[in-house]
């Protein structure tokens, strides 16, 4: 028996209903909407977005996170993090772009960087002068 192999357009949105509870780990290869509960790991190889009535305990891994709703948990994403003016964050972030909108509580660290920037506020230090060789 031949198993037929499809893809996701990376369009494609699955959606958590309000009401919905899922427990454990998610995965998707497109878009995630939550709007319902999560209590475990999200990995989303597109965009979270977590609206107003969204709940997330665990880890949620994406491109971009716009969050809305509360999650306890650390957030990393590969391009941008958005806490808009609803959202509650207990945990960390790991992104190359946070926004952090008016009115959002965000309760942990942060760290954002990416191989190409440099540090500004510890340049690296200069290579000493070479020794004379007898």
């Amino acid at each position: 028996m031949k198993i037929q192999e499809t893809t996701v357009g990376k369009d494609a949105v699955t959606i958590i209903s309000e009401g919905v509870v899922i427990e454990g780990k998610l995965s998707s290869k497109g878009n995630v909407r939550i709007d319902g509960t999560i209590n475990g790991n999200l990995q989303v190889s597109g965009n979270v977005t977590v609206g107003k009535s969204g709940l997330v305990n665990g880890e949620v891994t994406g491109q971009m996170i716009i969050h809305g709703g509360k999650i306890e948990g650390t957030l990393r994403a590969s391009d941008k993090v958005v806490l808009e003016g609803s959202s509650i964050l207990k945990g960390d972030i790991i992104t190359k772009i946070l926004v952090v909108e008016e009115g959002a509580v965000f309760d942990g660290n942060s760290s954002m960087s990416s191989k190409e920037k440099t540090n500004l506020f510890n340049p690296p230090t200069p290579p000493s002068p070479p020794k004379d060789i007898k």
